[in-house]
């Protein structure tokens, strides 16, 4: 370690370190919104088929229950329900028949055409990926973001996550 010299230069070089650490965001308290499951797709990932944004995540956590029975809690909780529920009715269809498509599939390649089948024509892709990334922007929308920020210890995060969808994102470590 190097000697700093003056008091004066002692404090200048104390004042930097603190201003460094003040100046790194917070990360969520580990398992303060329950088990991550960081091996789901990006909320961000279109659905290479349809190009809708938020299906690879809901067929992820269908493959996930298929293999293991179930959602761990924190996921649970809005399985066919939230995100993956705005998804179906943007799409006039219901959560339990994705969930059953892929329950009957062996592959990605029989979800997609089971997928074909079910989805209508006129999926309107753009609103509803423009719809979807906009969550969570409403006033009562940035209360909420602010209660699960200030629940993960991150409520210095406000600028920064935008959105529902960066919340995920956020939790599952893909936003530093």
């Amino acid at each position: 370690m190097t000697n700093p010299g003056t008091p004066a230069e002692a404090g200048i070089a104390l004042r930097c370190r603190k201003a460094s650490m003040a100046a790194m965001p917070s990360k969520p308290i580990p398992g303060s919104s329950g088990a991550v499951l960081t091996e789901l797709p990006s909320a961000y990932w279109p659905h290479a088929a349809t190009g809708l944004l938020h299906l690879p995540r809901f067929i992820a956590k269908c493959k996930f229950v298929k293999a293991h029975g179930a959602l761990p809690p924190s996921y649970a909780k809005n399985y066919k329900r939230g995100m993956d529920r705005f998804l179906c009715l943007h799409l006039g269809i219901d959560p339990a028949a994705v969930e059953k498509i892929v329950f009957d599939a062996a592959n990605d390649a029989e979800i997609d055409a089971g997928l074909q089948v079910l989805l209508p024509a006129d999926r309107r892709v753009a609103k509803w990926n423009r719809d979807y990334v906009q969550k969570g922007m409403t006033a009562s929308g940035r209360e909420f973001l602010r209660e699960a920020l200030t629940a993960m210890g991150c409520a210095d995060r406000m600028d920064q996550i935008a959105s529902v969808v960066d919340l995920i994102e956020f939790d599952e470590g893909r936003i530093e």
